[in-house]
């Protein structure tokens, strides 16, 4: 028996999405008593720190409906059925900011909100960008507008609340770190 671990004894789909599923199961506790889980089924997704030669970060500045504003974040999209995660970033770098990329390589991957959702990030890094002519756009129902800024200007935007998401905040920090890392070996 894994640690603390919930066994499920009935589960009930409320809601089958295009993006999530929304299910409770009523599961049993590791003290043998009943409790209930409202968990979010998602099929995973993928998260880009694309990086121009210049040293720029690409971003895009879109609406979030959840939120009722826009935010600038790092591109990103949700998996395709049997895709593979370095697929999905190609594909979605190509179609939020027309760039590809000689050198996509992961990074690190993670959930995230464990306590109800199981959708699992999976973060890229994108160098050695270049621009695609007639390259696939975003969705017909995303709008997008690209933005390439420094690392100066991602802190000040995380500051500003204009970049407020979880992945784009990991992707400021990792950069910042990697700043830091190259400072001291040159010390």
């Amino acid at each position: 028996m894994k640690k603390f671990e919930e066994k499920t004894i009935e589960k009930e789909v409320l809601y089958e999405g295009k993006i999530i599923n929304l299910q409770i199961e009523k599961v049993e506790l590791p003290n043998g008593k009943q409790s209930a889980r409202e968990i979010i089924k998602h099929p995973g997704a993928v998260c880009i720190i694309a990086i121009t030669d210049e040293g720029k970060l690409v971003m895009v500045e879109q609406y979030r409906k959840a939120l009722e504003r826009s935010i600038v974040e790092i591109p990103a999209g949700k998996l395709e059925p049997g895709e593979e995660p370095i697929i999905t970033a190609a594909r979605e770098l190509e179609e939020e900011t027309g760039y590809g990329s000689e050198q996509l390589v992961h990074l690190i991957s993670f959930y995230t909100s464990p306590g109800f959702a199981d959708e699992l990030v999976h973060v890229f890094v994108a160098k050695n960008l270049y621009k695609i002519e007639n390259a696939r756009g975003a969705d017909e129902d995303e709008f997008v507008e690209l933005e390439e800024i420094t690392l100066e200007e991602a802190e000040r935007y995380v500051a500003e609340q204009r970049i407020f998401d979880a992945k784009t905040a990991y992707a400021v920090q990792y950069l910042r770190l990697q700043k830091l890392i190259e400072q001291n070996k040159q010390d």
